[in-house]
């Protein structure tokens, strides 16, 4: 009897490692299906902005970095392929373990079945139950045959359901391996298409860079121009938040108002300012982007081009590639502060956050006016074009006079 309540002790455990073992692999592959279809939707975005940058019929900068995310993107699709083959051949292997384990048990089980019919006819010595139970002695030994036999039935049930609920499982376990196998061969051939697709965008983006090496003169000179025309518009944008900083202290003293100078900052605050402030700094890495589809065309600092040698690249804020006419957002409340043109830049606008200030630059058929408060998200107009005519928005945040970089405060994709 203690054998036996081991042995039901032992499957039962069992049981219950491999389903939580099943639990926790079904989230990963749940896990990994989703990594999927988030990479497929990026490139989608990356195709059809590719497509549009490629119609300009005009190898350019632009057009090698939307290859250049796509090729990485494409790399991260295939990596996310790789990885859920090797987990199908986890299942399989831990499927083909738990078939091995259930045959050896149903086998056992079965052997133990046979044992106790064989104990039994020893027993009764080949009477029938009748004659084996009227066959006693005496009372008490009637008695004790007679619970025999009922335990000896109740045994052979139990034995029975378990040995029909171990084939169940085992059928179930043979279907669930087969549909493993058959899952692997779709990924497989999945994989092998999406490689084929990374090896052709790793000769579009040699090619291009190819094409662009021979051109090193002429982008240096286009990164100059464009680096004199940024340093104009922050020139700009630190003349309109000092003379924002110039303003609230005059209002500050005239109104004789309480205000608040948070360290490292020299811009006096009313209370609901300060607190637009901290909330706009607890939302540093949530920030949603200025535009809703796109990709990051160029980061903020300075950095070698990752493909082209010998160009090195500024930015103050980041660049984000998108769909032609998107429309423009504002990232957080706040109130529009500035509205200007400027050279290379085009549309203009410059929002003020409490001591925060976002910026956003090559906009076209701006829809906001000056001293207009404004919601997360609010359209403030509609994306232009850069210098190779390509959409792009260019986005700045600054705290005070101190420039930050943008990348660090908006969601990651």
């Amino acid at each position: 009897m203690r054998i036996y309540r081991f042995t039901i002790l032992l499957f039962l455990l069992l049981f219950i490692w491999s389903a939580e073992a099943f639990s926790q692999t079904t989230k990963t592959r749940e896990e990994l299906e989703r990594e999927k279809a988030e990479v497929q939707a990026r490139l989608r975005e990356f195709d059809a902005i590719l497509k549009q940058t490629t119609a300009n019929k005009k190898t350019s900068l632009g057009e090698l970095n939307a290859l250049t995310q796509q090729f990485q993107t494409q790399n991260r699709l295939v990596s996310t392929l790789d990885r859920e083959v090797r987990l199908i051949n986890k299942e399989i292997s831990e499927t083909e373990t738990k078939i091995s384990e259930l045959e050896s048990q149903l086998k056992e089980l079965k052997a133990e079945y046979s044992r106790m019919i064989y104990s039994s006819s020893k027993i009764n010595r080949g009477l029938s139950i009748v004659a084996f139970v009227f066959s006693s002695g005496n009372f008490n030994q009637l008695y004790m045959r007679l619970k025999y036999l009922r335990q000896y039935s109740e045994s052979r049930k139990e034995q029975a359901a378990r040995i029909e609920k171990l084939s169940l499982e085992l059928a179930d376990q043979r279907v669930l391996l087969d549909q493993r196998k058959a899952d692997k061969v779709v990924v497989l051939k999945e994989e092998e298409k999406e490689k084929a697709e990374l090896e052709r965008l790793r000769k579009s983006q040699q090619g291009v860079v190819n094409t662009l090496s021979k051109k090193e003169r002429d982008i240096q000179r286009q990164i100059t121009a464009t680096k004199k025309q940024q340093d104009q518009l922050n020139r700009m944008i630190k003349q309109v938040i000092e003379d924002e900083i110039r303003l609230a202290e005059a209002e500050a003293k005239k109104a004789n108002t309480t205000t608040t100078k948070k360290a490292g900052t020299s811009m006096p605050m009313t209370p609901e300012a300060a607190a637009l402030s901290n909330s706009f700094a607890g939302n540093k890495g949530k920030l949603p982007w200025p535009v809703e589809t796109g990709f990051v065309s160029q980061n903020y600092g300075t950095f070698p081009h990752p493909t082209l040698k010998g160009i090195t690249l500024e930015n103050d804020g980041i660049d984000i590639r998108t769909q032609p006419n998107s429309n423009v957002r504002t990232v957080f409340d706040g109130t529009v502060t500035k509205i200007t043109s400027m050279p290379g830049f085009g549309g203009t606008v410059i929002i003020k956050h409490g001591e925060y200030y976002t910026m956003y630059s090559r906009l076209k058929n701006i829809t906001v006016k000056t001293g207009q408060t404004l919601k997360a998200k609010d359209v403030i107009g509609q994306v232009g074009t850069n210098a190779e005519g390509e959409p792009e928005v260019h986005f700045q945040t600054w705290k005070g006079l101190q420039i930050m970089n943008p990348g660090t405060w908006i969601t990651s994709k």
